[in-house]
């Protein structure tokens, strides 16, 4: 089990625990920072439960015992001391569910931001701006992404397009050239038909552009791998901060090369900007 994963599945175990176990869970869950420093005398009494029944809870959530449930805890806080505070639970307000959610998603950008291969990143930005045509990958809620992707290169006045289908896909890969970009967006790296897309893609001797977590087959198989590890608190709705992580790194090479285009692409986004006033009420 990921230490960052720990408060979350304390949350998930709640249902299925005794109710003295559920309640050494809520105190964890009202300030784990606390729990790190406290021993089990002091959170048995604080729960008002017996110490064995604190083990319990610790090998309820997957923890071989007590010091094991508090070095997982705090390697999850050193890593990321908000996320702790972050985990939902049914009985939350919408004020608590909303606060979660904002800082659970800013907490992984800021993880993201500062974990990021600047070197990688230059280099995307370098082939994209030298691309002769640049093409997106992407299902599910990453095809959102691509589709978003494709749009904002659109307007950089690239030849840009955005897949969704595994057969247009594998189509339009095998026509690119060695001047061609593919970006390739998945939320687990482990999609085997995007997989198939980028051999081909490198196959025509195009670069593939990864955005994908880290050490999964879709970051080693990239050209260059742009890799995003957002931890999802939220994993059984939808992997939120892990897309609104991917959308942020387009945001990020859109503006790198955006600033190589220098004045005359400057130009061109002003006259869009002129020219989308016109469909504007004035209300």
């Amino acid at each position: 089990m990921k230490p960052a994963q720990l408060t979350q599945v304390i949350v998930d175990k709640i249902p299925s625990m005794r109710k003295s176990e559920a309640k050494v869970a809520n105190l964890v869950l009202q300030n784990p920072l606390a729990m790190v420093e406290k021993r089990i005398v002091d959170i048995a009494e604080d729960a008002d439960v017996s110490e064995p029944t604190v083990v319990r809870f610790c090998r309820a959530i997957g923890c071989k015992g007590f010091q094991d449930f508090k070095l997982s805890l705090a390697q999850q806080l050193a890593a990321s001391p908000s996320f702790g505070q972050i985990a939902v639970k049914d009985s939350d307000s919408t004020k608590q569910l909303s606060q979660k959610v904002f800082d659970s998603t800013v907490d992984s950008l800021l993880k993201v931001r500062d974990n990021l291969n600047l070197k990688n990143i230059d280099k995307a930005i370098r082939k994209l701006n030298e691309a002769g045509r640049v093409e997106f990958y992407g299902f599910g809620a990453s095809a959102a992404v691509a589709a978003d992707a494709q749009h904002k290169f659109f307007r950089l006045r690239i030849n840009s397009v955005c897949y969704s289908d595994p057969h247009l896909q594998n189509m339009s890969a095998s026509s690119l050239g060695k001047e061609d970009v593919v970006i390739a967006i998945s939320q687990s790296g482990r999609t085997q038909a995007l997989l198939d897309s980028i051999k081909l893609v490198q196959k025509q001797r195009g670069t593939v552009i990864g955005i994908a977590p880290s050490f999964s087959p879709v970051a080693k198989q990239s050209d260059i791998a742009l890799e995003i590890d957002a931890e999802e608190e939220f994993q059984i709705f939808t992997p939120l901060s892990s897309r609104i992580a991917q959308l942020t790194i387009i945001d990020t090479l859109t503006i790198g090369v955006a600033q190589k285009k220098g004045d005359d692409l400057r130009d061109h986004l002003k006259r869009l900007q002129t020219g989308l006033k016109s469909l504007r009420c004035n209300h």
